[in-house]
């Protein structure tokens, strides 16, 4: 089937008249045909979010959060197709395929009751006679650019909280999973969202992210990618005048400490390391541990780690699918082999033999250990099921290490201690902690953010999305 691009509330082909492969990382099947759009096409769209705009801003909340209610029901009713196309197109296992589906939904659900939320403040005067109070308004259209390991929650959480707040919306979707996205324009068409609300355009990045950022209609720009390009995107939107959010990269650490409880702390790890194949920036890369139980967590850890199932994403007993793309795995195993010259491997590092995988992207859970600070594997973002595990002697040295990174996205810590678990909540330099749970998993409720080189710009997510999508407007009314 061929899909069309989504602008001024119709489908459209795409100027060049060119399309693009969406293919199975499982098995090569072909899931459809996406535009390889133009220029030409990424302006049509910001003009018509830009001629959308003043009729938006002007409908109140409610009206607003009345189409996102209907979008939910849509996403809702669809949600056994919507999962299994995300699972086919990115490979996700099939519990977090269906969970991230149903995560779309929750998230819109969220921020359409946010319309009947507080609004603004009312603050005292020095003058008794004057009334000030400050209220949010709209930026105008915003340019959204979303990655493709989270396919269809990441893309709902940046629309969500910007068509809430009365923003218009161009989207480019990551050209590796266009076809999650196509579910959320689909489900907002059929919800009667008004023409130009909402835009995507589907393309390379290289086109038409980089006409996003220059637009000049387009006054925002929310990006989730890596850091390299994010921070070229982040220096041409600051040139141009726009307002930037960047959510970027991570190497997330796990501390274990010797009173955790080692069942519990060993499936915490491999949770986190190779849900999602790894694919995840707040995914775990690093774990430290306390000398006193390493070598019973090291064994225990490898035991767990090839007792996991690697295959087919809709298989439902598969714990691991396929990295997303061949230059994805390639990426991976090529920080594999540095590991192998650099560091000790305890288990995987290998692309699986199986028959059955041979025409997928797989890679195998990888271990290693004696894992130098200075190495690879420690230092860069690997984005795939490799641990680097490491010893210390005691909780000081380990949160000394978890912080010694350019990155600050998310840290855990297991531990029975309360006192060092509200240590390590303040000691740990990032924007996420968790305290006996995985480094991964947010809720939609709650902000989402990094410190150092993970993210600018305000959170992501709950009530602290406002902060991006609107700006501050304060009143100072006196009487005649």
């Amino acid at each position: 089937m061929r899909y069309l691009n989504y602008i001024n509330g119709q489908w459209k082909e795409p100027s060049t008249g060119e399309y693009r492969e969406d293919l199975s990382p499982h098995n090569g099947e072909k899931l459809g045909e996406f535009p390889s759009s133009a220029a030409s096409d990424l302006h049509e769209a910001a003009a018509a979010a830009k001629e959308a705009f003043p009729a938006w801003k002007k409908l109140s909340f409610q009206q607003r959060a009345s189409y996102l209610q209907k979008a939910a029901a849509i996403l809702k009713a669809n949600i056994q197709e919507v999962g299994r196309d995300l699972i086919k197109e990115e490979g996700k296992t099939y519990t977090e395929g269906m969970g991230e589906a149903n995560r779309a939904v929750s998230i819109l659900e969220y921020f359409a009751a946010e319309a009947k939320q507080p609004l603004g403040q009312v603050i005292p005067s020095a003058n008794a006679e004057t009334f000030l109070y400050t209220s949010r308004t709209p930026l105008g259209p915003v340019g959204l650019i979303t990655p493709w390991n989270f396919p269809i929650a990441i893309p709902v959480w940046k629309m969500a909280p910007a068509l809430i707040y009365g923003n218009t919306v161009v989207i480019k979707p990551a050209d590796l999973t266009p076809k999650s996205v196509y579910h959320v324009m689909k489900a907002f068409d059929e919800a009667g969202l008004p023409a130009g609300v909402v835009n995507c355009v589907f393309g390379r990045g290289s086109m038409i992210g980089n006409e996003l950022v220059k637009h000049p209609a387009i006054k925002a720009i929310s990006f989730t990618g890596s850091n390299q390009v994010g921070r070229e995107i982040q220096r041409q939107a600051i040139e141009s005048g726009k307002k930037v959010q960047m959510e970027m990269g991570g190497k997330n650490p796990l501390i274990v400490l010797e009173d955790a409880d080692l069942e519990r702390a060993v499936e915490i790890a491999v949770g986190g390391a190779f849900k999602s194949t790894g694919q995840k920036c707040t995914a775990t890369s690093r774990v430290i541990v306390e000398e006193g139980i390493y070598e019973a967590f090291r064994d225990r850890l490898i035991e767990r780690t090839k007792q996991l199932k690697i295959g087919d994403p809709l298989d439902e007993t598969n714990y691991i699918g396929p990295a997303v793309s061949k230059a994805q795995r390639d990426g991976v195993m090529e920080m594999i082999e540095a590991g192998k010259a650099e560091a000790s491997l305890l288990c995987g590092g290998e692309i699986p033999a199986d028959e059955e995988l041979q025409n997928g992207f797989y890679v195998q859970p990888t271990v290693f250990e004696n894992v130098p600070q200075d190495a690879r594997i420690a230092r860069e973002e690997i984005f795939g099921p490799v641990i680097a595990l490491f010893k210390v002697k005691n909780y000081e040295e380990a949160v000394e290490m978890a912080n010694d990174t350019e990155y600050g996205l998310s840290a855990a810590i297991c531990t029975n201690n309360l006192t060092l678990a509200q240590r390590f909540v303040e000691d740990a330099e990032v924007g996420l902690v968790h305290v006996n749970s995985e480094t991964a998993g947010t809720e939609p409720q709650l902000p989402f953010g990094g410190n150092k080189n993970s993210s600018t710009g305000s959170r992501e997510q709950g009530k602290s999305a406002i902060e991006f999508y609107t700006e501050v407007k304060t009143v100072y009314m006196d009487r005649m």
